[in-house]
């Protein structure tokens, strides 16, 4: 049973010598009984110079206030996913995420268990990009043409779908006021472009444009990018201004609002209804100006349901709601979005696509895209990467093979033939046909009636010209007479 104990003990501790996060055992004096490769390799040590080593004489940068260590023995009490920064024997700034837990033998602490994980690369990369908004923050803005940082407008929102326009018209109006607005919709489906056009549309343009995608963030640093850090807050910490401050007197977009930590939403909320925004460690509120745009990828109502968001936040955001429709229920688009895109990647990759094949674009229309207009913006890039440069049409073997293959599998109709007055036979079979036999009738009856003026014709009918030209290209009709 002896032997069998040992094994079991051996087996542990090459366990915990594996895992990808720092394992660090201490006795109520402090002195270290286990420690793990990960943990040193964080550290800068090696097992042996800790082992049996007091834990302060190791961490002379770490204090009874700021050790989870100490607070852990002191109170018996454990303390979950809290952000420690120190410095480790070699110098380095160091910032993890520990989770401490006292050892207790008939109630008498024994000692703690601390597991730590190592976020410093990450805190580095944030630090860069919250000192970069800080530097901005801070400049003089001595253009204010150029203060704010939001470049899409309505005019850069392309579509002539009925859902489409409605959430266009929609959000133009709402541009006019301050009141808080929630942009729902799939990912890829243009939320943030929804935010920046209703910015630049409302008396706050010339104001910053902060936005923050709250997926992207540890919620242990979350809640100092919101609000800000005021200097010995904790180790490391510096003045440094939230997006609150940066937003001030503009718009603060929140994307993904759904990932964000329930008591940041409480502290959202409380920001929300005094206009008031205290730093963490700081000693007063300011007040602050801001107009708040947010964003989910979920149905609101799935996302109380499943207590993603807390009620009352839901109700004080969405005053005004806005809901982009994806992009398989706004097909008639899809014309226009490729050609936007082909016209943008011509510059990037410098080739001259000028048309695109008919069959490629069924293909297009056909395909259900479920990362929608960004889904649709890559795969026209992809073609891009398989055309020779000196090619003018983008044909249907181009596309990328997971389109073609997820296409679905019903023929195109039928056309014959042109007929004298330049329009074509389509075979009825349904109303679908009904419908389409209609189109080709409207478009041909116009183009007669503006002596085949593609400008002018497209106007009468109330689209933009390259949706005419693909219609024309789609049922053959004649160009000219």
């Amino acid at each position: 049973m002896s032997e069998l104990n040992d094994y079991g003990s051996q087996y542990f501790e090459k366990m915990l010598n594996i895992i990808d996060v720092g394992v660090h055992l201490i006795d109520k004096k402090g002195i270290t009984i286990f420690y793990n490769d990960k943990m040193a390799e964080t550290d800068g040590f090696h097992r042996e110079q800790v082992v049996g080593k007091n834990f302060f004489d190791l961490f002379p940068s770490l204090t009874h206030e700021t050790s989870t260590f100490m607070k852990v023995l002191q109170t018996g009490k454990e303390i979950r996913e809290k952000i420690q920064t120190y410095v480790n024997v070699e110098g380095k700034r160091i910032t993890t995420i520990n989770s401490t837990y006292p050892l207790l033998e008939n109630d008498e602490i024994i000692g703690a268990l601390e597991v730590a994980k190592d976020i410093t690369s990450i805190v580095h990369l944030h630090d860069q990009i919250l000192d970069l908004r800080h530097q901005i923050y801070e400049s003089p803005k001595k253009d204010k043409k150029n203060a704010g940082s939001a470049s899409y407008h309505f005019g850069d929102l392309i579509g002539e779908s009925e859902p489409f326009l409605h959430t266009v018209s929609m959000a133009k109006k709402a541009s006019r006021t301050s009141s808080p607005v929630l942009i729902c919709g799939p990912t890829g489906t243009g939320k943030e472009l929804f935010a920046q056009s209703i910015h630049n549309a409302g008396a706050r343009r010339s104001r910053p444009f902060i936005a923050q995608n709250c997926a992207a963030v540890p919620n242990e640093l979350m809640e100092g990018i919101m609000f800000g850090t005021a200097r010995g807050a904790f180790t490391g910490a510096i003045d440094r201004a939230g997006l609150f401050e940066q937003a001030n007197g503009g718009t603060l977009f929140l994307d993904e609002l759904n990932s964000l930590d329930f008591m940041l939403q409480a502290k959202l909320l409380r920001v929300l209804q005094d206009g008031m925004v205290r730093r963490i460690g700081g000693t007063y509120e300011q007040q602050v100006d801001v107009r708040i745009i947010t964003a989910m990828n979920i149905d609101p109502k799935e996302a109380l349901e499943k207590g993603f968001l807390r009620h009352d936040l839901f109700f004080r955001l969405n005053v005004v709601n806005l809901h982009l429709p994806p992009l398989q229920q706004r097909k008639e688009d899809i014309p226009l979005l490729t050609h936007h895109f082909i016209e943008k990647f011509n510059a990037m990759f410098g080739m001259k696509i000028t048309s695109i094949a008919p069959s490629a674009m069924d293909r297009l229309v056909e395909y259900h895209w479920p990362g929608n207009i960004r889904e649709l913006s890559h795969a026209i890039e992809s073609t891009y990467n398989m055309m020779e440069l000196e090619c003018e049409t983008l044909e249907e073997h181009h596309l990328p093979a997971y389109v073609i293959e997820n296409t679905m599998k019903g023929a195109p109709p039928q056309l014959s033939g042109p007929r004298v007055d330049g329009t074509v036979n389509i075979s009825v079979v349904g109303l679908t046909d009904k419908v389409k036999q209609m189109e080709v009738d409207t478009i041909t009856s116009a183009l007669q009636t503006h002596q085949y003026n593609i400008t002018l014709t497209a106007q009468a009918l109330g689209i933009k010209r390259q949706a005419l030209q693909y219609k024309l290209n789609r049922y053959g009709i004649a160009k000219k007479p």
